[in-house]
């Protein structure tokens, strides 16, 4: 799985604080390269040509001290609002998708490469889980997803009401080809990503 072409392609489910970008880093430990769609967008949003149209729409308010667009007055806004988390997504996930196929481009044509790990909070609802090879559902308790995320900044209320805006956990549950059980110890979490990729790799 070392040479140059398609790599497979491993998309990862699950809500907000389970621990998606926890895989994404394990299996990125095992030789993957992955595609994390909220860094792309955080980079965007400093663009000056996207960061303009995007305090355009929404005003100084959500911007910072430096001019810069503040992430959670920005998240506060949208996710109040479905018609503004829609003007907003109408603006970013264009140009995240056209990174990301980019991304994957560049990645297929990198030997070294042994997969490609799409960490998208969206993979599902912008329809890219028919682009997967394999899709992963991270499964984690509420309690501990809230805790997890918490230390991101995100309270327990933003999780339900973000998740509103989402296909729902058990349809994304439904549509994986495995599940990695996140509610114990960070070397059985391991273990999982060290198995699946495994077997990803021997059947690709």
């Amino acid at each position: 799985m070392s040479t140059v072409g398609n790599k497979p392609i491993i998309g990862i489910l699950g809500g907000i604080g389970s621990g998606k970008t926890t895989v994404a880093n394990e299996f990125a430990k095992l030789g993957c390269a992955v595609v994390d769609a909220d860094k792309i967008a955080h980079k965007l949003l400093n663009e000056p040509a996207v960061r303009e149209k995007v305090l355009g729409l929404f005003g100084q308010e959500i911007s910072d001290s430096t001019g810069k667009i503040d992430h959670r007055k920005l998240a506060a806004v949208v996710f109040a609002d479905a018609d503004k988390l829609s003007s907003l997504n109408r603006i970013i996930h264009p140009l995240v998708l056209k990174q990301a196929e980019k991304l994957i481009r560049q990645y297929n044509g990198q030997g070294r490469v042994k997969a490609i790990v799409l960490d998208m909070p969206l993979l599902a609802e912008v329809g890219w889980e028919k682009r997967c090879d394999r899709l992963i559902f991270v499964e984690c308790e509420p309690r501990l997803r809230s805790e997890r995320a918490k230390k991101m900044g995100v309270f327990f209320d933003e999780i339900k009401i973000r998740e509103n805006f989402q296909i729902s956990l058990d349809n994304k549950a439904s549509v994986a080809d495995n599940t990695i059980n996140n509610n114990s110890d960070f070397s059985v979490l391991v273990k999982q990503v060290a198995d699946i990729f495994s077997n990803v790799v021997d059947s690709c």
